[in-house]
């Protein structure tokens, strides 16, 4: 109950993407790619030559697997209730949420170049966009923040990125785009209070 108060947008997104995961697996399977589509997954070619563009934002909140909800809800609770209680929750649902979008956006993008098209869903790119956005904002913070450091974060960002080349079937553009979207939002979201 304390950590609701403290960090409700965190708590909520985390609740959100779980009951939507329950939800897919009541009704068929969430590693079903059809069933998956169903609840609206992101695939190009229905986005771009049916207009489907809802897509973008729906593919946020769905997930193959249990473990693949397991890792993005824990990093999510880890940074994300730290990332709200610096900025706030408004633009902490921001970050969040547009840095998500920007991730899905780049993923359709780098697909669309490419001619490879691929069913993509996952938390993880709004995910990056909290990370991108705890960098930032570590780094003003002269290089902490609480109990996190410069190097620890950056750490985090460069291991997660390199086990998501290291792995098939992971979508590093929504990752990349993630990253640097929560990075750029959060230099237009934080504001170092001032002592006086």
């Amino acid at each position: 109950m304390e950590e609701f108060r403290k960090e409700p947008a965190t708590i909520v997104l985390i609740i959100i993407n779980i009951a939507v995961f329950l939800m897919v697996e009541f009704t068929g399977l969430s590693q079903d790619t059809l069933h998956m589509l169903d609840w609206g997954a992101a695939y190009a070619p229905l986005i771009v030559e049916n207009g489907e563009f809802y897509r973008l934002f729906t593919s946020m909140f769905l997930h193959f697997g249990i473990e693949h909800l397991l890792n993005n809800m824990l990093v999510l609770f880890v940074l994300g209730s730290r990332l709200e209680r610096v900025i706030g929750k408004v633009r902490f649902m921001i970050v969040y949420l547009a840095g998500g979008m920007a991730g899905s956006v780049i993923s359709l993008l780098v697909d669309l170049r490419q001619g490879e098209y691929a069913v993509s869903a996952g938390a993880s790119g709004a995910v990056f966009a909290v990370m991108g956005a705890m960098i930032y904002v570590v780094i003003r913070n002269k290089g902490r923040l609480q109990d996190l450091s410069v190097r620890q974060i950056l750490v985090l960002a460069a291991f997660s990125l390199y086990f998501g080349f290291a792995s098939s079937g992971v979508d590093n553009a929504a990752h990349m785009g993630g990253l640097a979207a929560g990075f750029l939002l959060a230099v237009f979201c934080y504001h170092r209070r001032k002592r006086t």
